[in-house]
């Protein structure tokens, strides 16, 4: 019994699938006939996807799924053989060769796809020459300039060494910044990867620049990974650890600064680390582990920049953002860098640009009412632009006003002081007895 019923289940799937395979051919016969009926619609057309509509077939008919597709529509005509139609938006049939006269050629038209934008060019490399050269046009440093120049002479020497086949010994490349805040370390340290690259000590020549937080994760164990990952992505360059001091005395950074010691032994042959900090803490920091006091041999000190220097940072930080500093702006500068107190805190490069930025912010404030400014007016700092931040809601101070505040200022101290009428009093014994006989009582009284 069972045998038979799955023997008759077969055959009716067979017939089922014999009836869909010649009802989808006949199908697709019409649509083939109504293409050539309608040479002018294209593939693409969308009107030509309503050649594949099948919804006119018969859900009841023989080799049709139960529960596969809808049933047909009886206000759906039938279409004519020969010319395929399709519906509009009211539901009526509308022959498509009515607008074959507008169609695209036959052939297949593709959408054009955007074209990819062309990927940027990468720099090209800088050579020894112009590497050196650009370290040389930073302003002051020069000490700094001259200990990199030392460095450089002594690997490009035994860089010959070795390929002439002489012994050399083990130099290390890995350098300790010191330094007060905004004295171009970060500067120096990506040109010296690009210089060591030159030098073919490093494959990349890349800076990676991270500080405590990019290396200590939150519990012991995933501090080695981090950092270990950190390290990876900064081999062939230059990786640059910016407060280093602050791996200094707890567990975290000691497990970090471990990290350290065993990938720079791993990767001394393309990998240099360069720590940076105050100079008392870089002390700390340096005799906190055995391994670094042996690692970094050379220590680099970054001297603060002078007033001289400053102004000239503050004039070229200018120029290249195409402003004019007159002489009155110079000296405003300069007298505000003389009042400013120094320390350990102060921001040397950083400071004449927070200035430079906050002078930008006031020229623009002071030109907001003038509406077509000449060049000059835009290019052109004043005085004035180097002085406190505005506040939008108060009526700004222009140089007009200062003027005549200064004026009227200046008048009020040359010109003699109108007393009131109290302040001319006679002497006690020029009043008349008769105005204040209390008051006179009580003075001449014993």
């Amino acid at each position: 019994m069972s045998d038979h019923t799955d023997g008759s289940r077969t055959t009716d799937l067979r017939a089922w699938g014999t009836d869909a395979l010649q009802a989808l051919s006949e199908a697709f016969d019409k649509v083939v006939r109504s293409r050539e009926a309608t040479p002018g619609i294209s593939a693409a057309d969308p009107r030509a996807a309503d050649w594949f509509d099948l919804g006119h077939l018969d859900p009841a008919a023989p080799g049709k799924f139960p529960g596969i597709g809808t049933p047909p529509d009886p206000t759906r005509p039938e279409p004519v053989e020969g010319h395929a139609t399709r519906p509009d938006v009211e539901g009526h049939s509308t022959h498509v060769d009515e607008l074959s006269a507008q169609a695209a050629p036959t052939a297949t038209a593709v959408k054009p796809s955007a074209t990819p934008a062309p990927a940027a060019e990468p720099e090209p490399e800088k050579s020894l020459d112009e590497l050196l050269a650009e370290l040389d046009s930073l302003i002051g440093l020069a000490d700094v300039k001259a200990e990199i120049h030392r460095q450089v002479a002594v690997l490009r020497v035994e860089g010959l060494r070795t390929k002439a086949g002489l012994k050399s010994a083990t130099i290390t490349r890995h350098l300790v910044f010191v330094g007060n805040p905004g004295t171009g370390k970060t500067t120096v340290a990506r040109l010296v990867g690009g210089i060591y690259r030159a030098l073919g000590l490093l494959s990349t020549g890349q800076l990676v620049e991270v500080d405590r937080s990019e290396l200590v994760a939150g519990y012991l164990g995933q501090t080695a990974i981090k950092t270990a990952e950190v390290v990876t992505s900064a081999s062939g360059g230059v990786l640059f650890i910016d407060e280093a001091y602050s791996l200094a005395g707890d567990q975290y950074g000691t497990e970090a600064v471990d990290t350290l010691v065993k990938e720079m032994e791993d990767k001394r042959d393309d990998l240099v680390l360069i720590v940076a900090g105050y100079p008392d803490p870089m002390v700390v920091f340096i005799t906190q582990n055995p391994g670094l006091a042996s690692r970094f041999r050379t220590t680099i000190e970054f001297a603060d920049y002078t007033d001289e220097e400053l102004l000239a940072i503050f004039l070229r930080l200018a120029e290249g953002a195409d402003y004019d500093v007159p002489e009155e702006a110079r000296e405003r500068f300069v007298a505000i860098l003389s009042s400013t107190p120094r320390g350990p805190s102060f921001g040397n490069g950083r400071f004449a640009r927070n200035l430079l930025e906050g002078a930008i912010g006031r020229h623009a404030w002071r030109l907001r009412d003038v509406d077509e400014p000449t060049l000059e007016q835009l290019r052109e700092l004043q005085p004035i632009d180097l002085g406190e931040e505005p506040n939008p809601l108060d009526v700004p101070v222009t140089e007009s006003s200062l003027t005549e505040s200064s004026l009227t200022e200046s008048s009020l101290t040359e010109s003699p002081v109108t007393e009131s009428a109290d302040t001319h009093r006679s002497p006690p014994d020029q009043r008349d007895p008769d105005a204040h006989p209390a008051q006179d009582t009580e003075e001449t009284s014993p």
